[in-house]
């Protein structure tokens, strides 16, 4: 069954390929069916509200099952920033680098113990008849005092989890804590109901 998933973002295309594949699921983007996906405004005030407007979009567009995720990293000290600004952190989108420096920034100074963090990752997938899912998944970790490792995108090379970045975690490794394999498991248990 083909599944489109509203992102350009190719990575987070491998890791749900990655989990989703085994249940028969063939995930594709708005490139791959020949299109580009069309903007939306994501002005939720929650990873699931930004989901599900992506979600929806896509599925609306293609008239095929749609599957949006939301994600982003929640610092305690930040007060839960930069939380669904994630991405925008900076000013910019998707600076992973500008995202990084300035989170390193705002905790300049700040000792490891108040430095915990989750990542969060909210799934929305809608279906042409109006059948909704929306799960979420949280992974805790600190926030490093340097970047550490290659691997991954985003705040991975500042996110430790028992001591290591997520920078240095094989995709495998990630995919079994983080928290978009989280919500992935949690959603591909709630799809199987569905179907």
């Amino acid at each position: 069954m083909d599944f489109v998933l509203a992102t350009n973002n190719m990575k987070k295309l491998a890791e749900m390929q990655r989990i989703l594949s085994p249940l028969g699921i063939n995930v594709v983007t708005a490139k791959m069916l020949g299109t580009s996906l069309e903007d939306v405004v994501e002005d939720g005030e929650t990873f699931e509200d930004n989901a599900k407007i992506k979600a929806h979009a896509a599925c609306a567009q293609f008239g095929m099952p749609a599957i949006a995720d939301d994600s982003g990293l929640c610092v305690d000290y930040l007060d839960g920033a930069p939380g669904i600004y994630s991405a925008r952190f900076s000013g910019g989108h998707g600076d992973d680098e500008a995202n990084n420096d300035l989170l390193l920034k705002k905790l300049d100074g700040v000792p490891i113990e108040e430095r915990g963090a989750e990542y969060v990752c909210a799934i929305c997938c809608c279906f042409p008849d109006g059948r909704e899912i929306v799960v979420r998944g949280v992974c805790r970790g600190t926030i490093g005092f340097e970047r550490d490792g290659n691997e991954g995108f985003g705040y991975d090379p500042l996110f430790l989890v028992d001591g290591r970045a997520f920078g240095r975690y094989t995709a495998e490794e990630k995919d079994r804590i983080s928290h978009r394999g989280n919500a992935l498991r949690k959603f591909a248990e709630e799809l199987e109901k569905t179907l």
